[in-house]
Parts: C-alpha cells; sequence; structure tokens
C-alpha cells in the first residue's frame, strides 16, 4: 500500500514545507521509506479552517448519521487488511498479534460510540418545567442539553498507534459529540497514521459527511503542535503522551486570550501495594502477575506498575526474589523509537542516583535491538523513597521500584506521598481491605481506578471506565480518555430558557419522541412532560 508521506487537509495530500523526516525501524535502525515533511503555520490555518467550515453542518447531524460514520469508519480501518498491521510493525516493533487486538479494540470503541449515539441519553437533558402561576414570581421553562464544542486538536500518541492515535478514541469521542477533528501525527508511526487517517476520510466521504471532519498534521518537533493549541479556531485539545510534552500544550492553552481545556493524559506509577495476607498466601501468584504486568509490551503501557510497595519480612523478600528471578530471565526489548530507549536508560540511571538498588537485569541478548530496554527492578526502603523526590517519578519501560515499609502504617504514609495516578492496586484479603480502611481512603485521593487483587494493566473500554486521574496523571481529573464518558470532554451545556417547544432541539421538546433517558424535576424518566401551565 503506497504511502504519499504528505499531509492531509480534509481528505486531501497537501505537501508541508517544514522539516522532512522518515520513520525508523526500532529494531534495525533503518530509516523507513517515504520521506515525510512537517506542517508549518499555514498548514495549521488552513487545516482549522477547513475543520471550522466542516463544524456547523457536521454538529447539526443527527446522532443516527455521526453513528453511521464511526461504523464506517471501523469497517474502513478492518478493509485496510494486513498492509496496516505490517506497517505499523514496522514503525513500532510492537508484534502484528498485538496490533491485531489494539486494532479489534479500537474498532470496537468506535463501535460503542456509535450505539451510545443511537441510544441517545448521552446529551444529558435536564428539564425544569415553568410555572407562569407561581407566587410571588413566575418559575421560567429550563432546559439544559450537551452540545459539541468545535474544532478539536488530537495528538497521536507513542504507544498505541491505533487506539490512541489518528482514529482512536480521542478521535472517536470527538467526532461522535460532532467536532470536526485536527490530528497531529506522532512522528515515531507516521505512515500508520497516514493509513488511519485516509480510512477516515473515506468513510466520511461514503457517510455524506463534510470533509473537513478530519485533517492530518505530521510534526517532528514541538512547533505544530504548539501552533495547534494556540490557534483560535481550536476550541480543546485531547493528548497522551509525556507529563513535559503535555504540560506544555496546557500551559499553551491556559496563555491564549481565550484559554481551552486540555485534556491530557501525561504519566503515571500506578503504584501497587500487597498487604502481608496476600503476601503470605499467594505470593508466587502475585510475583507471576506483576513480572506479566510490568514486561508486557516492553513496559510500555500507561499503567505499568512502576512501584510495587510491601512491607519487609520473609514472605515479602520471597515475593520480591521471585520476582527478581523473573524479570532477570527475560531478554531485553524493542522500544517504539530510540529517544524513548534513552529516556528510559536515563531514567533508570536517575534512580539509582537516588539510592535505589538494582535488584535484577535482564539479558541482552548479542544481536540488541537498535531501541533496547533491558528489565529491570529496582528496590528501597521507605524511608529513601519518601525522601527522595525523584524516585516517585514515572520511569517508561520495563521497571519496576520495590518499596520496604516497615509497617502498614507506612504503607499509608507512602500512598499519601504519591502524587496523582491513573491506577492503584490492593493486594489483600477482604478482612484486610476493611481493616486498612486508610490505606484506600489514601489512594482513592490518589488514583482515577482503584483495583483489588489484580494489575493495572489492560484497560477495558466500556461505559463505566475511569482512564484518568488527580495531575500529573491528567490535566483534568473529572475527565477521561477511555469509555464512553470521553464524549463529555468535547462538550458544553447550553440552557434555553423560556424557548417555544418547536424551537427546542428534539431532545428537549414535551413530547419525547427520541426515547431517552431525561432529568425532569429531577427524577430520570422516559416520559413526555406534562403541558405546560
Amino acid at each position: 500500500m503506497d504511502l504519499s508521506g504528505e499531509n492531509l487537509i480534509g481528505g486531501e495530500p497537501v505537501r508541508g514545507s517544514g522539516t522532512s523526516f522518515r520513520a525508523v525501524d526500532p529494531v534495525t535502525g533503518a530509516p523507513l521509506a517515504p520521506e515525510f515533511r512537517e506542517g508549518d503555520a499555514g498548514l495549521v490555518d488552513r487545516a482549522l479552517g477547513t475543520a471550522d467550515a466542516a463544524f456547523a453542518p457536521f454538529a447539526r447531524t443527527a446522532p443516527a448519521d455521526r453513528a453511521r460514520f464511526l461504523r464506517a469508519i471501523s469497517d474502513a480501518l478492518l478493509g485496510l487488511g494486513d498492509p496496516l498491521l505490517q506497517r505499523a510493525h514496522a514503525e513500532t516493533a510492537l508484534p502484528l498479534a498485538r496490533l491485531e487486538s489494539e486494532r479489534t479494540r479500537t474498532v470496537n470503541q468506535l463501535r460503542l460510540f456509535a450505539d451510545l449515539l443511537d441510544e441517545g441519553s448521552w446529551v444529558e437533558a435536564r428539564i425544569d418545567p415553568g410555572d407562569a402561576a407561581r407566587a410571588p414570581a413566575p418559575k421560567p421553562d429550563l432546559r439544559r442539553i450537551l452540545v459539541p464544542l468545535g474544532p478539536v486538536a488530537v495528538f497521536a500518541a507513542s504507544n498505541f498507534p491505533f487506539a490512541f492515535s489518528v482514529a482512536g478514541g480521542d478521535t472517536a469521542s470527538a467526532l461522535a459529540a460532532g467536532c470536526p477533528v485536527v490530528c497531529k501525527a506522532h512522528p515515531g508511526h507516521p505512515g500508520t497514521a497516514e493509513l488511519a487517517a485516509r480510512a477516515v476520510s473515506t468513510a466520511a466521504r461514503g457517510s455524506g459527511m463534510p470533509a473537513g471532519v478530519l485533517s492530518l498534521l505530521h510534526g517532528w518537533g514541538p512547533d505544530v503542535g504548539l501552533a495547534l493549541v494556540r490557534h483560535p479556531l481550536t476550541r480543546a485539545v485531547g493528548f497522551t503522551g509525556s507529563l513535559r510534552a503535555g504540560r506544555a500544550l496546557f500551559d499553551a492553552a491556559a496563555a491564549r486570550p481565550d484559554p481551552i481545556p486540555v485534556h491530557a493524559e501525561m504519566g503515571s506509577v500506578n503504584p501497587v501495594f500487597l498487604l502481608p495476607s496476600a503476601v503470605t498466601e499467594r505470593g508466587a501468584a502475585i510475583a507471576e502477575g506483576l513480572a506479566q504486568s510490568i514486561t508486557l509490551g516492553v513496559g510500555q503501557y500507561c499503567t505499568n506498575p512502576g512501584v510495587v510497595v510491601g512491607v519487609g519480612g520473609e514472605a515479602f523478600d520471597r515475593l520480591v526474589g521471585a520476582l527478581a528471578a523473573k524479570l532477570g530471565a527475560t531478554s531485553a526489548g524493542a522500544m517504539l523509537y530510540d529517544r524513548l530507549s534513552r529516556s528510559y536508560a536515563d531514567g533508570i540511571a536517575r534512580a539509582r542516583r537516588e539510592g535505589a538498588e538494582e535488584v535484577a537485569a535482564g539479558a541482552v541478548p548479542p544481536a540488541a535491538p537498535h531501541a533496547c530496554a533491558v528489565p529491570t527492578l529496582l528496590a528501597a526502603d521507605a524511608a529513601r523513597f519518601l525522601a527522595e523526590p525523584a524516585l516517585r517519578e514515572e520511569v517508561f519501560g520495563p521497571s519496576s521500584l520495590v518499596v520496604r515499609a516497615r509497617d502498614v502504617a507506612e504503607l499509608v504514609r507512602v500512598a499519601e506521598a504519591i502524587e496523582g495516578q491513573l491506577t492503584a492496586s490492593i493486594h489483600g484479603t477482604v478482612a484486610e481491605l476493611e481493616a486498612h480502611a486508610p490505606l484506600v481512603e489514601a489512594l482513592r485521593h490518589k488514583a482515577g481506578r482503584l483495583i483489588f487483587n489484580g494489575f493495572p494493566t489492560g484497560v477495558e473500554v466500556g461505559h463505566a471506565m475511569q482512564h484518568g486521574g488527580p495531575y500529573p496523571a491528567t490535566t483534568d481529573a473529572r475527565s477521561t480518555s477511555v469509555g464512553t464518558a470521553a464524549i463529555g470532554r468535547f462538550l458544553r451545556p447550553v440552557c434555553y430558557q423560556d424557548f417555544p417547544d418547536a424551537a427546542l432541539p428534539p431532545a428537549l421538546r414535551d413530547r419525547n419522541t427520541l426515547g431517552i433517558w431525561r432529568r425532569v424535576n429531577g427524577a430520570l424518566t422516559r416520559d413526555d412532560v406534562a403541558a405546560r401551565r
């Protein structure tokens, strides 16, 4: 499948005037054809102008039509077949089986948002009927609904070339909301991005949607991304990546004359707390599960368990020994690109300088991959962990830091010291969970998802998932980037006061012709609203 290497504005290829670059095979270090060229300020302006022109007609489309569009995107992605998987494999070194699974996840989340649109209650209609006879003042008729924000800038993530990239969850939720998207491709997999963008554009044409519902811009450096955030037509941002990059985008958005929301997922150590009975009763199984979670995908998951905390003792030492043996027997793997592997090595070195002890390191094969990452287990006592903030920073890759506490009370102090997280896990018995409520309470304040007797890797895409947490895990702990609640990031409420019924959106009219759930006088119902007085 031929690639143009060009930016796509409303589906049309446009040559950029910025720096040229190529994707690089993370295993061999060989550059891949074709050459891509960065966009520039002019292309950013053109892409957002196209998105803005598409916004009004796209926002007016019936939810059922947008649902058909999302399902058409899923079909188009599947229609790309093996060449899409093969290009993503060449650019990321992710195994083909993993990529096939991720494509399935991406297709399913597009269809899940389509189902959400068909059900209809996502508009969160609220109706307080008026009462002209109320004394001493008439009660106004108030009706509230969620409406799309406008053009959204989406930043493709490195570690999920499908599910968190051009046609991933940010794009799916923005399109479902009725917002056109301008996506900045990740420079680590630009060819995969182009193929996915073509699929979206094909689906748009076939569904009768405006061409400007999606544009794709390339950028090796930060200029294109910052220009997208600063452009006056951008109304919101979706981002998954590093704390440094996410904070730069957030600060740029806040410095605008009209600040806009940036929904950035930026990093997490996803601590795993081990209570004594769990360690004693099933330490070997916990060690096995941790080893699999730490090394899954060469540790390149935002939910990778980067810190493991337990109470020191004979059983805990056996668990750590078993975990060290498993990581030590795991060979080094290829990360997504070489800058990421260098950052990983720097993070391990920083932890050592701050007092962490290396317990185990995996084997480096003779033909080591270009973007090599060695599985590593580090350890420190709780006092050291509490004294050195650098030990609490994310090291993105296949490593974890074991923290030995003196007792459960010190586990709580560790939980209180850790910054905001995507997840926090607790292993224990039901009785221990009840007995150590302060630990659960501390973690509830720090994480968006609490896991009992499980491991953080693996994020179910559904209605109840929360993938977001307090800063620095995300810039807005109230939102999620996974699951149908993600649509709320790209909507805003509008209230209609004393509007005639015929002038209201269908979801707010007296007759509930859509059959959706609405909150009328504070109660959820599917009933019609009684005639106005």
